[in-house]
């Protein structure tokens, strides 16, 4: 059995109607996801409103026990809490750059960092075992003792990076996402806070405006309006809306409203400069990105265009002196 799957693996042309097949299906699930996709925002708002629940549910309870240290993380499960606890996860794979980067990404709780360190735990044993397992049992005998122990090694250590790495794509797409729609979102905000509205009425109205651009900004912004309500110090909450979403411009925002909560300065002013600020840096950043595409191209024309344009050119004349000298 073992001599059948090794000559498969190593016969190129099963490999490349695997890699065929797996084209195929991953083209196949890149065009019906979108379609299979569900009410993404309505989801992500029922999980803010019960985490709101959650919050008033607990400074209610602290406010009866007197305690004062806020906390917004939820209960794991048995079996998660057991492992990471047994193994002392929280210790030696924990940082506080994994969780700022897990509520960067969207995964609130003890439960999301609980399942983060599990996977740290278990993507290089496996990744390891499967490494081992082909190299010493599957893959041909020219790679040296010392080779195969190396590519071991390496496939564990990837194993560690496959979380990280997972969790900076997440960040990076949610950030493309509120930065891109954070100008409107402040352009909704000065409305509302001139027109008479307080902050957090602001935050809720604008969460509901701005969801069909921008699901996680209409997120982050739910949740500044929970903490805001219940949070004893509206600072934390400003902060924490900052340190969630990981954007410049959004820091910037967070400074203007805490002083204006601290020395009573007009929010309306500060507003309409910041959200000229970010408007004018997202057309720097479009003008940008349009003044890198001639570099861009240049390869790509090289490579595809010219010999195309080549051959329709010559092409004829190479015809016709044939014709003429047979």
């Amino acid at each position: 059995m073992i001599e059948i799957f090794s000559e498969k693996v190593n016969d190129p042309q099963f490999m490349f109607s695997i890699l065929v097949a797996i084209a195929a299906i991953a083209t196949v699930l890149t065009v019906t996801m979108p379609l299979l996709e569900g009410d993404t925002l309505g989801k992500r708002m029922n999980a803010v409103s019960v985490e709101r629940d959650r919050i008033r549910t607990r400074e209610r309870e602290k406010m009866a026990s007197k305690q004062a240290k806020p906390n917004l993380r939820q209960d794991s499960t048995a079996t998660m809490k057991r492992i990471v606890d047994g193994f002392n996860l929280s210790g030696w794979l924990g940082t506080e750059q994994a969780k700022l980067q897990l509520s960067q990404a969207g995964y609130r709780g003890k439960k999301a960092e609980d399942t983060f360190l599990i996977g740290r735990l278990v993507m290089p044993i496996i990744l390891f075992v499967i490494t081992l397992l082909y190299v010493f049992v599957i893959s041909p005998p020219e790679y040296s003792t010392m080779m195969r122990i190396g590519m071991s090694v390496f496939a564990a250590y990837l194993g560690i990076k496959i979380p990280e790495l997972f969790l900076k794509n997440k960040i990076t797409k949610r950030q493309f996402s509120m930065r891109r729609s954070f100008p409107d979102a402040l352009d909704l905000l000065l409305i509302c806070v001139e027109s008479g509205m307080s902050i957090e009425h602001a935050f809720r109205k604008v969460s509901v405006e701005i969801g069909s651009q921008s699901v996680p900004l209409a997120e982050e912004l739910q949740m500044t309006t929970a903490e805001l309500s219940y949070l004893p110090d509206r600072r934390t909450a400003y902060e924490n809306f900052g340190l969630r979403t990981g954007l410049e411009s959004v820091r910037q925002i967070v400074t203007v409203l805490i002083q204006a909560e601290r020395y009573g300065t007009p929010l309306g002013t500060a507003l309409r400069v910041v959200s000229q600020e970010s408007r004018d840096n997202r057309l720097m950043e479009a003008e940008k990105k349009a003044a890198a595409l001639p570099p861009k191209l240049t390869v790509p024309m090289i490579i595809f265009f010219l010999p195309v344009l080549f051959a329709v050119i010559l092409t004829p004349a190479i015809i016709q002196i044939n014709l003429q000298n047979p």
